[in-house]
């Protein structure tokens, strides 16, 4: 009886040790808020080299002022199987800084959550390539569809503009829509309570379609021949878009993309891959022209107001301030190629902004005045992004 008495003392005695030697080496961040804004529903990105951890599988992300889980999304951006990034969105007090020790969780103690942002190629539907999260959705058409315009098939589009849905609930709708445009009577032309596709591209920019800009005219490609998801879940959706080579006045263009939306955001991000030109414009379509196109140099925005059917439509484009160069409004009689443009930088064959909307009868914005505030606001936030660093 002694001697399992003292075994279980020095077994217990090594559990404490352990335990305390784990506490000793367990690894810290901190999230630095610089704004005197509080800051919400912004991603922080944290990868395996900088948390000096081969596996994000399990790992968690514990607030240590509430002492709780914070809910965690990881991803393999390159698609090799291995997982890169673990995403969170803290809150952050204005002019504060926050500590968040990393920590080993199971499957089942990670907090969950709807997976609010998505994306899917839809083959269904030709070939549009379309994603959301709980603020708005958007499209895009792939070579099927360009083809059908080719070759004088009804339903084809030919257009490597952005289309936007207007969606005004935050619960997905994608897979609602198309369901009930091909399977069904209805159709997402018509707002039934959740909104509606009322939005026209034609060969306009949409919502942050690029163009190069040659003397005083502007080229783009056609549709996008290639797509890879990334990744859906409850903060970010992301995927790859590749185009054909496209020629802007003798000039070889080559193209592809990232483009990514996260939760509570009003904007995707495009991040750029361009061989070919020095500069881009990320174009805004402008419709019947009846509305203000406005930009600010500034907080490196552009942005349209309209009249749209019973209600009122703002877009926008936001750079970093490495990126923003210009703008341009762009006005001509030919249908849909009049757009208000942002003009971006081209660095080591990289660009890098972001093109959103918002619907008035959504209730998000409720004025052109509230919008051009947010977009200032935005423009601050990613020009001053939340600093993290390691505490070891």
């Amino acid at each position: 009886m002694k001697r399992l008495c003292k075994s279980i003392l020095f077994f217990s005695t090594l559990v404490m040790l352990s335990s305390c030697e784990k506490k000793e080496k367990a690894t810290t961040i901190s999230v630095k808020n610089t704004l005197d804004v509080e800051r919400t529903f912004e991603t922080v990105e944290l990868t395996k080299s900088l948390l000096n951890l081969e596996d994000l599988s399990t790992t968690g992300i514990l607030n240590t002022e509430t002492n709780t889980l914070e809910l965690t999304q990881t991803v393999d951006n390159d698609g090799d199987g291995v997982l890169d990034v673990i995403l969170f969105q803290p809150k952050i007090k204005a002019n504060s800084e926050s500590t968040f020790k990393i920590v080993t969780v199971t499957e089942a103690e990670k907090p969950k959550a709807p997976e609010l942002c998505y994306s899917r190629f839809v083959p269904e539907r030709t070939d549009d390539y379309a994603w959301e999260n709980n603020k708005v959705a958007f499209r895009v058409f792939g070579p099927t569809a360009q083809k059908m315009v080719e070759d004088n098939v009804a339903g084809g589009t030919l257009s490597s503009g952005i289309d936007a849905w207007l969606k005004r609930v935050e619960h997905p709708i994608i897979n609602n829509w198309y369901k009930k445009e091909i399977e069904t009577d209805g159709t997402y032309h018509e707002d039934t309570g959740e909104g509606l596709d009322n939005f026209h591209v034609g060969v306009s920019r949409g919502v942050g379609g690029i163009a190069v800009k040659v003397d005083s005219t502007y080229y783009f490609s056609k549709n996008y021949t290639k797509w890879r998801s990334i990744t859906t879940g409850p903060l970010r959706t992301s995927f790859y878009l590749e185009y054909e080579n496209w020629d802007a006045a003798g000039n070889t263009i080559k193209e592809s993309k990232i483009i990514s939306l996260d939760l509570g955001s009003n904007f995707s991000k495009f991040t750029t891959h361009i061989e070919g030109t020095n500069t881009i414009a990320a174009g805004l379509t402008l419709h019947e022209k009846d509305g203000d196109v406005i930009a600010n140099g500034t907080d490196n925005w552009v942005s349209y107001w309209q009249p749209h059917a019973d209600s009122e439509l703002g877009t926008a484009i936001i750079a970093p301030k490495d990126y923003f160069v210009g703008f341009e409004n762009y006005n001509v009689e030919t249908k849909d190629l009049s757009n208000a443009y942002a003009h971006l930088k081209v660095t080591d064959n990289k660009t890098v902004y972001y093109a959103g909307f918002t619907w008035k009868k959504s209730g998000q914005f409720n004025s052109n005045l509230e919008w051009q505030k947010h977009l200032s606001d935005f423009s601050n936030k990613i020009n001053n992004p939340l600093e993290v660093s390691l505490n070891e």
